[in-house]
């Protein structure tokens, strides 16, 4: 039991130093202390890696995606695509890996997450922008919107979010469902569990969220449904599963969100994991692994 405790103690000092709170004031720094971790974690003999180059529609510009897939005669039909986590300042497609192999696995459908362009150097709508020019690059490759399911962590489940917010607007089809592990999806941080979650959270505190709003969102209107996508309108929304830990300050972004899809009549679940952190689904333990599970039983669901 000692050696169990001392070992959660580790990996949660691990996951504190590289995932959240700004101790390293270098965001380039930050930057690749991720990327190693997520070289470190998100390796897996199972699920091959390949890099993709994905037209963005600017000026040729081009953003690197990666697809990750099992090693092993698999469904193709349907699809994932992935938005990573970082508070829209860090993260890319190999920190997301400690996800995106899991998914991979657990679903056996293939994934694909892309590297979007981050703040402060490029601020909002640059992410939402790329994040459009992949979903219209999935339609060019073939796929159906109905055979796409997008899934994201943290500030990666806000740009799930507004991805389909913007579709809905452009009266576009939209994807069969929405998948989202500990989602930011309110930047006017009014829920409670900010508070009331502030000395138990491992992973993030309210400094470094204000750092990330700022970089992402410094003067615009934090309501903005593209920014804080809990102001949105959720009318004929895609079903939905949401996973939050009860020990994070954005429980409440969930649980938020979960009330408002309700209202809008939506088909959501939620699942909130007692003692668990954000996005703890990153970690090599039972626990992240039953709940990669569980998603792969929605997305299995949503596709009968």
């Amino acid at each position: 039991m000692e050696r169990t405790n001392k070992k959660n103690a580790n990996l949660m000092n691990l996951i504190k130093r590289v995932h959240g709170v700004v101790e390293n004031v270098d965001i380039e720094k930050h930057r690749q202390s991720q990327d190693h971790f997520g070289a470190l974690l998100g390796n897996s003999r199972d699920v091959i890696t390949e890099d993709v180059e994905i037209p963005s529609g600017q000026e040729g510009r081009i953003l690197h995606g990666e697809w990750c897939y099992v090693n092993r005669a698999h469904m193709k039909k349907y699809i994932i695509l992935y938005c990573h986590g970082g508070g829209y300042s860090t993260g890319s497609s190999l920190y997301a890996r400690t996800l995106t192999t899991k998914l991979a696995a657990s679903t056996s459908m293939d994934v694909l997450s892309f590297d979007y362009r981050l703040a402060p150097e490029h601020p909002y709508p640059a992410a939402t922008e790329d994040a459009m020019a992949v979903w219209n690059y999935l339609m060019l490759l073939g796929y159906g919107a109905r055979d796409v399911m997008i899934a994201g962590d943290s500030a990666g489940g806000n740009l799930a979010l507004s991805l389909v917010l913007r579709l809905k607007s452009e009266n576009r089809l939209l994807p069969r469902g929405l998948l989202l592990m500990s989602p930011w999806t309110d930047l006017t941080s009014s829920g409670k569990s900010h508070v009331t979650k502030a000395q138990i959270d491992p992973v993030l505190n309210a400094a470094y969220l204000e750092q990330m709003i700022q970089n992402y969102a410094g003067g615009q209107d934090l309501e903005d449904p593209y920014i804080s996508p809990l102001f949105g309108d959720y009318e004929g929304f895609p079903p939905t599963y949401i996973q939050v830990g009860s020990n994070e300050i954005l429980q409440d972004d969930a649980v938020m969100l979960y009330k408002k899809l309700l209202k809008a009549n939506v088909s959501v679940k939620m699942d909130v994991f007692k003692g668990m952190w954000h996005v703890f689904q990153m970690s090599p333990f039972r626990t992240a692994y039953e709940a990669m599970d569980q998603n792969a039983e929605f997305i299995y669901d949503i596709c009968r």
